[in-house]
């Protein structure tokens, strides 16, 4: 009896366990409906932190670990699940393996928690960009991102220094020096002057610690969110080429403008990659940012426009035959004094960072230039500018190692005479 008993008891646990598996295995192989998928919790996230503002992912609900989410992509593309519904799984998985290969905690990186705590991953995000170019052909857009990384990180660590030192270099001197400058020119070209250059004069030497807090906490989302938008691309065509950019494309992450320029970089002619290198520009500063640069250009009364004009001011990229952004379009006011046309000639740049059209003026017509012929006309110099240690470089191009000289630059040179 026992032994009957053993026996159906085990025939029957075979069963359970045969139909078990079967049920399984229909899951992964036939599109079942959502709420039936072992990962439905993975589908119709939405992406509740798409402009980088928190720490985490596209969705500060899902998971960051990376290898979880691979399992839970591999079970919905096998499932045969529409793309779409699964976008912000396919974008999380790939930012963690960007942060993961760039060594960045996402969960840690969290703007809000001020440049101090996020100063180390600023220069892994840079840093990351330069290991993307010298480890895979044609990532033209990375190289560049890296090198204008250098001066941009390092105008971080210089705000930074400046926040604590409010009173002696950095704002408030080249705010008072710009505004003596002012004063020595008829009132009649002083009065035409840009806003942003009297703003300078007026409102930098009375700016404050909150105020250099803030700006900083605008442009450590601006950088995480360029680095979230664009690295799961490139860490999705590293991996699975074409196919990992179309399914991004098909959830709906990026448009046909930058999908076509993956296409060309797929072909590697020299054509297709300097396309390719403008397309990923245009996306980062035009798409990507865009809306971020405007709303801090008019944040916090004046401010916004004196700090991202200040960021103008210094702007100087560390790529070769690249212009300072005063060397591309210097600062002439012109007016009528006494009744002789006049002009004023300065070392300052006549537009501001932030507004989008002189911004690309810029990165199309001097910046992507001066890159694209180093990388395609000279690749026997880049590795100088691309294979080098981050941190030592980027400290070359910090105002505040350069001060005495800067300002001088800034609040001399100007020039009166007649138009």
């Amino acid at each position: 009896m026992t032994g009957r008993s053993e026996g159906v008891t085990g025939r029957f646990h075979a069963t359970v366990l045969a139909a078990w598996m079967i049920a399984m295995m229909a899951l992964v192989h036939a599109p079942p409906p959502a709420g039936a998928l072992p990962y439905a919790a993975y589908l119709d996230v939405p992406a509740d932190n798409a402009d980088a503002e928190h720490a985490g992912g596209f969705s500060t609900t899902m998971t960051t670990d990376r290898a979880e989410l691979r399992d839970a992509l591999d079970v919905v593309r096998a499932a045969g699940v529409e793309p779409r519904r699964y976008s912000t799984l396919t974008r999380q998985y790939w930012l963690a393996v960007g942060a993961e290969n760039a060594g960045i905690d996402l969960g840690e990186w969290e703007p809000a928690r001020g440049l101090e705590a996020n100063l180390a991953t600023v220069d892994k995000v840079y840093a990351n960009y330069l290991r993307l170019y010298n480890t895979h052909d044609g990532y033209w857009w990375t190289g560049m991102a890296g090198l204008a990384g250098m001066s941009f990180a390092a105008g971080f660590w210089d705000l930074d220094g400046v926040g604590g030192l409010l009173t002696v270099p950095g704002v408030h001197e080249l705010g008072t020096g710009v505004g003596g400058a002012l004063a020595g020119v008829p009132w009649e070209i002083a009065d035409a002057t840009a806003r942003d250059v009297r703003l300078l004069a007026t409102v930098g030497p009375a700016l404050t610690r909150q105020d250099v807090d803030w700006y900083l906490h605008r442009l450590l989302i601006m950088q995480r969110h360029i680095f979230m938008d664009m690295v799961p691309m490139h860490e999705a065509y590293a991996a699975e080429g074409l196919t990992g950019i179309d399914e991004l494309a098909a959830g709906g992450a990026y448009d046909d403008y930058v999908v076509d320029a993956w296409r060309m970089l797929d072909e590697g002619t020299q054509e297709g990659l300097s396309e390719a290198l403008l397309r990923m520009a245009s996306r980062e500063q035009n798409q990507v940012i865009a809306d971020q640069w405007d709303a801090t250009a008019a944040g916090r009364g004046d401010v916004g426009r004196v700090l991202t004009y200040i960021t103008t001011v210094g702007g100087a990229p560390d790529i070769p035959g690249a212009s300072t952004l005063g060397e591309f379009r210097p600062l002439s006011v012109r007016a009528d004094v006494n009744g002789q046309p006049t002009v004023l000639r300065t070392p300052l740049p006549a537009f501001n960072w932030a507004d989008r059209e002189p911004r690309w003026d810029y990165v199309e017509q001097d910046l992507v230039p001066a890159y694209r012929s180093l990388v395609r006309d000279r690749p026997h110099d880049a590795p100088r500018y691309l294979d080098v240690g981050f941190r030592p470089r980027a400290e070359q191009n910090r105002i505040l190692m350069r001060l005495p000289a800067f300002v001088g630059q800034m609040t001399s040179g100007w020039a009166v005479g007649p138009a």
